[in-house]
């Protein structure tokens, strides 16, 4: 199965964070799942550094992705035609692209937001 993400899984992942559950944690570490973890999601943190919402250094989570064997999905031409046709029911971006790859690339989508069932993506909470 392959599996996309959100950012907020990847950073309680990377931090062993128990806001993760049983549930995320075996779907990630299961070797039979493609671990996705989006560019956007680092473009998230990055801006949310910069703004000062957030700690982190990127390349070190670079590395740590790397290190777990996830892959890094890039943006593509699919993923913004796929976002151009998604209803707006909350105003976060970078949400809303994740949502686009997780259906373009016909990946669950792992996240804790609640809002992200209110898309026609297939979700599993944490």
């Amino acid at each position: 199965m392959k599996v996309l993400l959100d950012t907020h899984v990847l950073l309680w992942w990377l931090a062993d964070d128990k806001q993760l559950g049983t549930q995320g944690r075996e779907l990630i570490a299961d070797p039979g799942n493609d671990i996705l973890v989006s560019v956007v999601s680092l473009w998230e943190i990055v801006v949310k550094v910069r703004v000062g919402k957030l700690q982190g250094e990127v390349a070190e989570i670079s590395d740590a992705i790397e290190r777990y064997g996830f892959m890094l999905l890039p943006i593509s031409l699919a993923n913004l035609r796929e976002l151009m046709g998604l209803p707006m029911h909350h105003r976060d971006p970078f949400d809303h692209l994740l949502i686009a790859q997780a259906i373009s690339e016909q990946a669950t989508f792992l996240s804790e937001d609640q809002n992200i069932s209110k898309y026609p993506v297939q979700v599993v909470s944490c």
